[in-house]
């Protein structure tokens, strides 16, 4: 993977979070400038991938940042047969929403300049699992609700005024969340896998 020019020479862990914050908003800041008069510049693609030996029914690995070599195993939940021994699919379904609510309350609190002292979030997801197994054709296959519970503590003396506008943009600036919410076109495509 390239370095971007402005990424930092030194560690992340060396650098403080005041700078972090500061770096942010120079990177934003860079980024706008660079969509508002080049706007196909902010088409981005995120990938994910899997490819491993297809032997085993109940495990896998996919590589969810493979520009960084991050690799995550995955299993078959217990409900449709599996060990569960690995995350399966759902959690991860439920990892992408948590990380992403996370990351877009922490990058919008450092634009606006509220400080979050403390932050967790925790997805739930419910599915009916008779619907992928085959034994009820009335019950939909996927998850029928999800549950974003944040928690959140803002500095002392924030307004609560700024809280709410900071959940609200937050809201609006989740693309996972913003995307469960209104589904989005999916293209399945099968082709034959080369021989290696």
């Amino acid at each position: 993977m390239q370095r971007s020019a402005d990424l930092p020479s030194a560690p992340v862990e060396s650098i403080g979070a005041r700078s972090l914050a500061d770096l942010l908003r120079t990177r934003q800041a860079n980024r706008v400038r660079l969509y508002r008069v080049q706007p196909g510049e902010a088409w981005t693609t995120d990938f994910a991938q899997t490819g491993d030996e297809a032997a085993d029914p109940m495990h896998s690995k996919v590589a969810v940042a493979p520009d960084l070599n991050v690799h995550l195993p995955i299993g078959v939940h217990q409900n449709i047969g599996g060990l569960h021994d690995q995350p399966t699919p759902g959690e991860v379904l439920c990892a992408a929403l948590a990380s992403c609510a996370d990351s877009t309350l922490r990058v919008v609190a450092n634009q606006m300049g509220v400080q979050i002292e403390a932050l967790a979030v925790r997805v739930e997801a419910d599915v009916d699992v008779r619907g992928t197994l085959g034994v009820a054709a009335d019950v939909p296959v996927g998850f029928q609700r999800m549950r974003l519970n944040v928690q959140m503590r803002c500095a002392q003396g924030t307004r609560e005024q700024l809280v709410r506008k900071l959940q609200q943009a937050a809201e609006h600036c989740c693309i996972v969340l913003r995307t469960l919410r209104s589904g989005v076109p999916v293209d399945l495509n099968f082709e034959p896998a080369k021989q290696v």
